[in-house]
């Protein structure tokens, strides 16, 4: 991944495979940066409900590991 609009391309893609690519290529740093702003996403109400289904699905693959997509 190039830049920053890849990375989270990729990170709510919904596809498990591009979703772990994209996470295993950030230090530990942005790694948290980024789970914290899915938590953000998929509990505040300002995000678009897409939005909220990616971030969600994003998380699910980062944190244990499932491969959940949906198209």
């Amino acid at each position: 991944m190039e830049n920053l609009e890849e990375v989270w391309d990729a990170l709510l893609s919904r596809q498990s495979d591009l979703i772990r690519q994209a996470f295993d290529t950030l230090d530990q740093a942005s790694q948290k940066v980024v789970i914290s702003h899915l938590h953000r996403m998929v509990s505040e109400p300002d995000w678009h409900p897409e939005q909220q289904i990616s971030a969600k699905i994003a998380l699910d693959t980062i944190e244990t590991g499932n491969s959940v997509e949906l198209h």
